[in-house]
């Protein structure tokens, strides 16, 4: 954790306190095209060894691939003009047989104002195109990884 000083302004009188953030130990990579077999290896291996959490923004067509936290990238893409609305989260398993590839469960998937009370994205024409996204982006459900050294 990584300790910061913070100016806050109540009423009259500032105050100095110190603010806990943790630190992001992986980075984020956004992608809005096809990336090679090995980018996506070298992705997961430096993340979680064969998973790499995911968030998609379904009205740009990108992903961004990465993080401690699926909050992390959300974040990444609200900065970048993203809408909260089109942002949501999973995870890629590129080593699964293409049926259980991906997990579309996530914390920041949980939208009542969306319709979707679940952390899993419960709209299926909704799941469906985040999977086609993720496929043409990542690995296609036609592809295979190479087996792991």
């Amino acid at each position: 954790m990584r300790r910061f000083n913070v100016k806050l302004k109540n009423g009259k009188n500032n105050a100095r306190k110190n603010i806990r953030c943790a630190k992001a130990r992986f980075m984020i990579k956004i992608i809005d095209s096809k990336i090679s077999q090995d980018e996506l290896k070298k992705i997961c291996q430096s993340h979680f060894g064969t998973m790499v959490k995911f968030v998609v923004d379904i009205e740009k067509n990108i992903i961004a691939l990465g993080g401690d936290m699926h909050a992390d990238a959300e974040s990444l893409l609200l900065q970048q003009g993203s809408r909260q609305s089109d942002l949501w989260g999973g995870a890629l398993y590129p080593w699964n047989e293409a049926a259980d590839r991906i997990d579309l469960t996530s914390f920041i998937n949980i939208r009542p104002t969306d319709e979707n009370m679940s952390m899993d994205v419960q709209n299926k024409s909704l799941r469906d195109e985040i999977r086609h996204l993720v496929e043409s982006l990542t690995l296609g459900a036609d592809e295979s990884m190479e087996p792991l050294d």
